[in-house]
């Protein structure tokens, strides 16, 4: 297949990109240029500053050839789900886009955005969204900051409500591994709140699953959980972890009643989603490549 990937030359996007190469795809890279990886494959790239986010612009080459999938990797917001929208429905099979598990109602409760009691159980896809958007804004510099105008629920609904344009939304989890949150900050500086739970991905297991669910036709207006199949909590993680001297996050504000775990079962019963790489080996992994 001829696959488009927007961005994809950051922390997931070479394993993406590697994958689906190997897979015998003919896959091209839209980016800016910035950034270049020593995992990416013989793949064709295209560079232009239009790729920075928000992409709301694109080469006229990309334009002019036909793709089957077309990868989303960086849609922050309104904008750039319209203008991906706009370039390509009609033109391809698929559109697959990265959203997060940021979107869940739980989440804004987590961070103080919203009020209410912790829901019981895992969050699935069906699971109640936040009804406050813009969950960074406050943090933003400027309206031209990435903080300011991010709202993967706007993405979602932009890319969903196109019947002309089947797409795919991936939630990811928080993604560890060489290259990304290496130094497992996001579990060491929780270790005060031992009995909260957070799924997180090896980075080349959520890359495994954005392969499969571009690639497989049931994913076709579909949403899925990408994660561990069991979230441990932040005290069993620890059990498997060296410790270290990192300092503990701060916290004010969070109320870790709230558990930001997923329930991963529709990837792996509808698509068949199994982890490439084992939980103690993506660590071990991980933890090598903070040491060399």
């Amino acid at each position: 297949m001829r696959v488009l990937m927007i961005g994809g030359t950051g922390f997931i996007g070479p394993y993406v990109a590697r994958e689906l190469h190997e897979r015998g795809h003919e896959v091209t890279l839209f980016h800016r240029g910035e950034h270049e990886s020593t995992l990416l494959p013989e793949v064709r790239h295209v560079r232009s500053a239009d790729a920075g986010m928000p992409v709301t612009t694109f080469s006229p080459e990309l334009l002019r050839r036909e793709w089957e999938i077309v990868i989303h990797m960086i849609a922050m917001g309104e904008k750039d789900a319209r203008a991906a929208i706009a370039a390509f429905q009609g033109r391809v099979r698929r559109l697959v886009a990265l959203s997060s598990g940021d979107v869940y109602r739980a989440y804004g409760r987590f961070t103080g955005l919203e009020t209410g009691e912790p829901e019981a159980g895992l969050l699935s896809e069906d699971s109640p969204l936040r009804s406050v958007l813009f969950p960074y804004r406050a943090q933003a510099n400027s309206p031209h900051d990435l903080n300011y105008f991010y709202e993967k629920i706007l993405v979602e609904r932009e890319v969903l409500g196109r019947a002309e344009l089947p797409a795919t939304i991936l939630r990811l989890p928080k993604v560890y591994g060489p290259g990304g949150n290496a130094d497992l900050a996001t579990i060491y500086g929780y270790r005060d709140h031992p009995a909260w739970r957070w799924t997180h991905g090896y980075v080349e297991n959520v890359a495994a699953a954005i392969v499969l669910a571009a690639l497989h036709p049931a994913a076709a207006k579909r949403i899925y959980n990408i994660g561990e199949a069991y979230t441990p909590t932040i005290a069993e993680r620890l059990l498997s972890l060296p410790p270290v001297t990192m300092p503990a996050m701060k916290a004010d504000g969070y109320d870790f009643r709230h558990d930001l775990a997923y329930d991963t079962t529709r990837i792996r019963r509808e698509l068949g989603y199994v982890e490439p790489v084992s939980y103690e080996e993506g660590l071990k992994r991980t933890l090598t490549s903070r040491s060399n």
